[in-house]
């Protein structure tokens, strides 16, 4: 055996002394990023996107800095939730994020695109090179809480993101059906996989109140997440309504102006998170 050099980088031994090399992505010099979020579901159309809009504003309503990192490069919704219409400019330094009416930082490839609607048909790695740029070359400044709004799924962006931005938890985003043990499962161990603190669960479409008499009707079934997030040993984070309302501020672009405190179990664990 030759002496070791101690460089493992050009190295295939396996021994004692070998480190692994850490593949996270350099911070922008112009960005101080305190805890990064991920916000993920194990299939579309859970809300995701809705939660990751939701947390941002109830963290900026209580005094701190956010920002959300789009990583669904083929289906971006949080630009039209926010109303950003202006396009993302940028400098020698890097790119600047658009800001939301009250505050919130946000990168989305709609804000570079040239109109919102055009498609974007790229391969994977392509991709997953996008989102690592919107963490190196953006210049976020000063953030308490980036929220990372993840595509579904086990796939190449998540594994970007937890490979290459420093995430400091997750959390589940789920609905009310009999297959949401699998779905939660296939997220939460991937996260554990790649070593992830998962925060909680958050289960979208819980129920629709009646308006005349208040009783909390579970239209897509009974929930099943109490017993879901106590088998692997997570709390429940929130559960939010079925409410027309909310659509609508989605649709309208005003989702900052949303009353509700449905995700304040959610915001009382990040603001105790320990990093």
């Amino acid at each position: 055996m030759s002496e070791c050099n101690h460089n493992c980088s050009s190295c295939s031994a396996d021994c004692g002394e070998r480190t692994e090399e850490s593949l996270l992505a350099p911070a922008n010099a112009n960005s101080c990023v305190r805890k990064v979020i991920g916000v993920v579901s194990g299939k579309g159309g859970v809300g995701k996107s809705l939660v990751t809009a939701m947390l941002a504003v109830m963290m900026r309503r209580r005094g701190y800095e956010t920002a959300i990192l789009d990583a669904d490069i083929t289906g971006p919704s949080v630009p039209k939730m926010f109303h950003l219409t202006d396009r993302a400019t940028g400098s020698d330094l890097g790119i600047f994020p658009v800001e939301s009416k009250l505050g919130t930082k946000v990168m989305s490839v709609n804000l570079l695109l040239p109109n919102e609607t055009d498609p974007v048909v790229w391969r994977g790695p392509v991709i997953a090179n996008t989102v690592t740029q919107f963490w190196t070359d953006v210049l976020w400044g000063d953030v308490d809480y980036m929220f990372v709004d993840m595509p579904p799924g086990t796939g190449d962006v998540p594994l970007t993101v937890f490979q290459s931005l420093p995430v400091d938890g997750i959390i589940v985003v789920t609905s009310p059906q009999e297959l949401v043990s699998m779905i939660v499962g296939k997220a939460v161990n991937m996260a554990k996989k790649m070593n992830i603190p998962i925060l909680g669960i958050v289960e979208n479409y819980s129920y629709l109140e009646c308006p005349d008499c208040g009783k909390k009707i579970p239209v897509f079934g009974e929930s099943h997440i109490d017993e879901t997030a106590e088998h692997y040993g997570l709390p429940v984070l929130g559960k939010l309504p079925v409410d027309p309302k909310i659509a609508a501020m989605c649709d309208a672009g005003t989702i900052e102006l949303f009353d509700g405190e449905w995700l304040a179990p959610a915001a009382d664990r990040l603001e105790n998170l320990d990093v």
